[in-house]
């Protein structure tokens, strides 16, 4: 993350980081009991850098693991198994690496 100062990130900047939609975020924050964004008198979440983290490590679950249901991502995300997050991490990496090498293209 860009700001790593920031104590809360609105549900929008959540969006933006992760490419999820605002239902995905609020369906998530039912199912997963870990993820619970701090709310507003407005009914507004406010997430903080670990619940980003949980979100990210959720979907890269589903979608790099190709693990859909529920029960079985809470079960991975239970296990202690550092698999996904080693993967995950390592998926981000070569991510900012190839968008850095194709920043280089460009400027070739």
């Amino acid at each position: 993350m860009d700001n790593e100062s920031k104590i809360y990130y609105s549900m929008r900047e959540v969006r933006d980081l992760t490419g999820l939609t605002a239902s995905n975020l609020r369906y998530w924050e039912a199912q997963f009991k870990q993820l619970k964004p701090r709310k507003d008198g407005h009914g507004n979440r406010y997430y903080t850098v670990q619940d980003i983290e949980l979100i990210k490590q959720i979907k890269y679950i589903r979608d790099e693991l190709k693990i859909t249901r529920i029960d079985a991502i809470k079960a991975e995300l239970s296990s202690g198994s550092k698999r996904a997050d080693v993967r995950q991490r390592a998926t981000e990496i070569l991510e900012r690496v190839k968008a850095e090498l194709q920043e280089i293209k460009i400027l070739i």
